[in-house]
């Protein structure tokens, strides 16, 4: 059976006038350890793909609609840096962690770097994990349930349709479980929420990988990471597709500079 949504208390980092600045510093060699992602410092910056899209920053999630993030296999763990922006504003976030991704710790580390103490955001975080795609399945049914008691504002979901590809589950059962889903994400539309899914579904083979174009054909956004191969610095871009031209993003992802 799947638990509700339990209280995190650890802290997500926020800052004035440090908007554009992810806290940690990320290379190919840090990845190895426990708690790293393979980003490098730097400041952000960005240009729209075309002059008629309009520009957001990076690290930012959409106040409303279906925003698809994709391209690298550690996209699952990238949300966490989504995390500072939307809790320092005062946002409530609720996080389906199908990937198992969610690190207190890293957060924690985060929220230091910031000298942000725990308390401030302990109220404005909900986190249920999920271990099979039923269960993520009935987790995404469940969010309209789960927002009567906890009013979030944005809601983030990591393994969709990664959790679908168990080669444990049938191909008829994972494919009616990933149908429910994508039914459940479309019941939410209308609701002033913003919904992003991290995936990492474009690494895995196989006929289920026509899922994740199932899911972005939904998407309001899409947004793919990618590493340059100059500078070894991974990149956010968005890329036209969904219902909707994504809202364009290039350049080198924010990055932190402290040690």
């Amino acid at each position: 059976m799947v638990s509700d949504p339990i209280s995190v208390a650890s802290t997500v980092p926020a800052g004035p006038g440090s908007e554009e600045l992810v806290e940690a510093r990320f290379t190919e060699n840090v990845l190895r350890e426990r708690h790293a992602v393979p980003l490098q410092g730097g400041t952000a910056t960005a240009m729209p793909l075309t002059p008629s899209l309009p520009l957001r920053k990076p690290w930012a999630l959409p106040p409303a609609g279906l925003a698809v993030f994709y391209g690298r296999p550690e996209t699952p763990r990238l949300f966490h840096y989504f995390l500072p922006r939307l809790l320092a504003e005062g946002k409530r976030v609720l996080c389906l962690d199908g990937a198992n991704r969610f690190d207190p710790l890293l957060i924690a580390r985060l929220a230091r770097q910031r000298g942000i103490a725990a308390a401030e955001f302990n109220q404005r975080i909900r986190v249920a994990r999920a271990f099979t795609c039923f269960q993520l399945t009935e987790l995404l049914v469940r969010v309209p349930r789960f927002l009567e008691k906890f009013a979030a504002d944005a809601l983030i979901v990591t393994a969709l349709p990664d959790l679908y590809f168990d080669e444990d589950v049938r191909d008829r059962d994972a494919a009616v479980a990933f149908r429910h889903a994508l039914d459940a994400l479309r019941a939410l539309a209308p609701l002033p929420l913003g919904i992003a899914v991290f995936s990492d579904a474009t690494s895995f083979a196989g006929s289920r990988r026509v899922m994740f174009p199932q899911l972005t054909a939904q998407a309001t956004e899409l947004w793919r990471f990618t590493l340059d191969g100059e500078s070894g610095k991974l990149r956010l871009i968005g890329e036209e597709g969904g219902k909707r031209a994504g809202r364009g993003c290039r350049g080198q992802v924010a990055g932190d500079r402290a040690s």
